[in-house]
């Protein structure tokens, strides 16, 4: 039927009132139709696929995404700040600018504090901090504000968000690496750098908010992990697997290309669908049947009228990091 139609809507007479046998008709096929070996090229040649996971995987960092590293991490610091932005910028010009390099390099620090080496050489690349402080005052200080709203906008805001998440990748990837020169027999040890590589600002905000003047104990990343932090975790336990164990069998490049599109992927799919964990549900699920939910849930149900401390956390958690007393006070 579809050689029919195809016979038909080229100028042909259908081939049974013409009496066409099926070997002509072939032979108008091959010479018609796209061969099978261009039909082939058409589609995602496998070595093609691996040559752009290459290029992705030597893709230089500096300076195109280190600049887009800077300035989504100097706007997340301005959304921090809320409406009290324009006011603490201008009263401490020095503390938002200390704020921002300790959030912008957050990660080296910290990496670098449990490896037991020096803090301070997060900032020996001179071009690098000149290129932060310009990102800064960019966000902070441009005429009429006009460059945090370039940057706002949602294309802008877009490709600076995917950018960032490419970075993201490569500081977990470095991480992994480095930790593994270092502790080659502790997986746990190339994971942890791995994840604060790749989320250290999250880990350091409660000091860098206490920078500013504001201490909020809730805000501890441990206690409230975000996505970011998930996913740095889960693609740094990938890398280990990837470079220590022969689990994973497939190119170095390859895996590396898929945690980017990883990385993309869920955060586009955060900006323009709103969907900002897709771990909870699998989180859940895990929780309630190794972490106590299933038998909390047969002491509710065998004996309702004696309440456990599952029941009470909730009450007994304080919310927001105040506790009752103070609550009271207010």
């Amino acid at each position: 039927r579809q050689l029919r139609q195809w016979a038909e809507s080229s100028g042909l007479q259908s081939p049974e009132k013409r009496g066409i046998k099926k070997k002509w008709l072939d032979a108008i096929l091959r010479e018609n139709m796209p061969s099978t070996k261009n039909f082939k090229q058409m589609n995602m040649d496998p070595e093609a696929f691996l040559e752009i996971a290459n290029q992705i995987y030597r893709l230089q960092m500096y300076p195109f995404f280190d600049i887009a590293h800077f300035l989504v991490t100097c706007m997340y610091v301005k959304e921090d700040l809320a409406g009290g932005a324009h006011v603490f910028s201008r009263k401490h010009p020095f503390a938002c600018w200390i704020t921002c390099m300790l959030a912008i390099n957050a990660g080296t620090i910290l990496a670098s504090l449990l490896l037991g080496e020096p803090i301070l050489s997060a900032f020996k690349n001179q071009n690098s901090v000149l290129l932060a402080t310009g990102a800064w005052y960019l966000v902070f200080y441009s005429p009429f504000d006009i460059g945090y709203k370039i940057l706002r906008f949602l294309p802008f805001k877009l490709a600076l968000a995917v950018m960032k998440e490419v970075i993201r990748c490569r500081k977990i990837h470095d991480g992994v690496v480095y930790a593994a020169k270092i502790y080659p027999n502790s997986y746990l040890i190339m994971v942890v750098i791995g994840t604060v590589r790749g989320n250290g600002s999250a880990f350091l905000r409660i000091f860098e908010r206490l920078l500013r003047g504001v201490w909020t104990p809730n805000a501890i990343e441990l206690i409230q992990m975000n996505f970011a932090t998930k996913a740095s975790i889960a693609a740094s336990i990938i890398f280990v697997l990837d470079k220590k164990t022969d689990i994973i069998s497939a190119p170095h490049a390859l895996v590396y290309f898929g945690i980017v599109l990883f990385f993309v992927y869920f955060k586009i799919s955060s900006l323009l669908l709103g969907i900002h964990d897709p771990f909870i549900p699998f989180e859940n699920l895990y929780c309630a049947i190794f972490f106590g939910g299933v038998w909390d849930t047969l002491g509710r149900l065998f004996n309702p009228g004696n309440p456990t401390d599952y029941n009470t956390v909730k009450s007994d958690a304080p919310k927001d990091g105040k506790s009752e007393s103070a609550k009271k006070k207010e």
